[in-house]
């Protein structure tokens, strides 16, 4: 396998370093531009959030959507903080604390981070893995197919990390770099050298992985998605592409690309040539490549044509796409220098991911299943692959989120209408906006023959669907799939489909 300890320094000497690297010699070089008063200041801990500041701190100003970081310089002084970071001059700032100004609080964040926790990626062979859909079934089946008997294998996704001998829950898809360095550090001294990580196109924008060494980038696909935050297909790409072609600071060694999206045969087009490219897909000349591609019930078979040659192979994995999200798999294991015929046998004990095509059942005559799915190319997915293996009605409950992409609204409703026979438009984190303006972009996409039913309150929408199912019947719940909370005028409402599924379906045995 690939390893790239070398010759470096040991991880006792890494560790020995971590806490002890001034402000000298990183933020200085952070920016062109940046100007300074005394960076030999050594500090303990690196802190965006003035709430979590201790003595000693360094406290990075970070404008946000909703706060400003410069706004509780106060605060983090009063804390303890000893050095200020942020985009303006800070006259009134005391004479013993450090201030530096800087255009990009969080790129210098993001390189000091990287040296104040003695470079963990550069001990590492790490994965970074982004794409509209995928990233978190991708990420958890390749960690499934990597680890083996006192290897374990880290992960930074979007329902928990594991840091090889622990795991904690998620509070960030791709969390900010103060705290990606620490978890890469944890996993290195709980023995594991490889690291897979689900990459966001927020994480990518907002410098969370600026200048991250990266052994493999891979691209799943791309459709519409936070285009509120991006503004349109072409910018959301761009920053999607910086993994690939050293914008972010680092080539990756390989980029794996799935050639059947439009968007990354574009990306191979446009990638330096130092970068090695892995493909998959079905596509004829892919790396690959998946034929004969048979779909059932308890999953899929197919052949997978490889640099090894062909053999047939039988996934739990439910749908088309996870055939795709099988291939990323495989190539990932293969750009990391391993044998895929040697693990292929692994992939009939993957249990799964939590809130992911996820069962809930208790004896009712008839499938009910959980689902992430956000986006219109997601939801579509999933009830085309339900559909298949579905013999009476498909009903669904969905919902948009509030605060977000308003076009992406009316776009899930024509998804819900072509692939459900019937359909319970709910709340789905409604944030800040209110219901009935949401209600009211989605109601935009109904087709006239659709049957849709419009309700508030979630747990009565799928209550209602449940009591619609018959024998042979799917009900999907998506949206939402392993969150276990509603976000409602800034507070987390507790709410998980999976507990309140399972909750209805026991009521609603014990009333038969």
């Amino acid at each position: 396998m690939n390893t790239k300890w070398g010759n470096r320094e040991s991880l006792k000497d890494v560790h020995n370093r971590v806490g002890k690297v001034s402000l000298l010699g990183d933020l200085s070089t952070a920016e062109e531009n940046i100007s300074h008063s005394d960076l030999k200041t050594e500090v303990r801990d690196l802190i965006t959030d003035s709430r979590r500041v201790t003595p000693g701190s360094a406290f990075f100003a970070i404008p946000g959507q909703r706060t400003n970081g410069n706004n509780f310089l106060e605060e983090a002084i009063s804390r303890g903080a000893k050095t200020i970071i942020s985009t303006e001059d800070n006259h009134e700032i005391p004479s013993d604390v450090v201030s530096v100004k800087t255009e990009n609080p969080r790129l210098a964040l993001a390189k000091f981070a990287k040296r104040h926790h003695g470079q963990p990626d550069s001990f590492l062979n790490i994965v970074g893995v982004t794409g509209t859909n995928g990233k978190t079934t991708v990420t958890t089946l390749t960690r499934h197919l990597l680890e083996r008997p006192g290897r374990p294998v880290g992960l930074i996704g979007t329902v928990r990390y594991h840091l090889g001998d622990r795991e904690i829950p998620s509070f960030k898809t791709t969390p900010e770099s103060s705290d990606i360095y620490p978890l890469l550090s944890s996993m290195l001294a709980a023995g594991c050298s490889e690291a897979l990580m689900e990459v966001s196109s927020h994480g990518i924008h907002q410098s969370r992985v600026a200048g991250l060494e990266m052994e493999v980038a891979v691209f799943l696909n791309l459709s519409r998605d936070h285009l509120d935050y991006h503004g349109n297909m072409e910018k959301y790409f761009c920053e999607k592409r910086k993994i690939f072609n050293g914008q972010n600071g680092l080539l990756p060694k390989v980029a794996v690309i799935n050639v059947d999206c439009p968007y990354g045969r574009r990306l191979m087009d446009e990638l330096p040539p130092q970068v090695h490219i892995l493909t998959f897909g079905e596509s004829e000349n892919s790396t690959f490549r998946a034929r004969n591609i048979s779909l059932n019930s308890d999953g899929a078979e197919f052949i997978l044509d490889g640099p090894f040659g062909s053999t047939v192979v039988s996934s739990p994995l439910l749908g088309r796409y996870n055939v795709m999200n099988v291939l990323a798999a495989f190539s990932i294991v293969h750009a990391l220098g391993i044998r895929v015929s040697d693990i292929i046998h692994k992939i009939t004990g993957f249990e799964g991911v939590d809130g992911r095509m996820e069962a809930v059942d208790r004896g009712q005559g008839y499938n009910v299943v959980v689902d992430y799915a956000h986006t219109p190319d997601a939801l579509r997915n999933a009830l085309s692959m339900l559909r298949e293996c579905t013999t009476g009605n498909l009903h669904l409950v969905f919902g948009c989120g509030g605060d977000r992409d308003r076009g992406k609204r009316l776009e899930m409703t024509k998804v819900a209408c072509a692939g459900a026979d019937k359909v319970w438009a709910t709340a789905d984190n409604p944030r800040t906006e209110p219901q009935v303006n949401i209600f009211n972009d989605m109601r935009k996409g109904i087709s006239k023959s659709s049957k849709v039913y419009f309700m508030d309150d979630r747990r009565r929408a799928i209550s209602m669907a449940l009591d619609a199912a018959s024998e042979g019947d799917c009900v999907l719940i998506a949206g939402k799939g392993h969150e276990t909370f509603q976000e409602v005028q800034y507070t987390a409402i507790p709410f998980d489909d999976r507990v309140v599924a399972a909750e209805l379906l026991s009521a609603k045995q014990l009333t038969i």
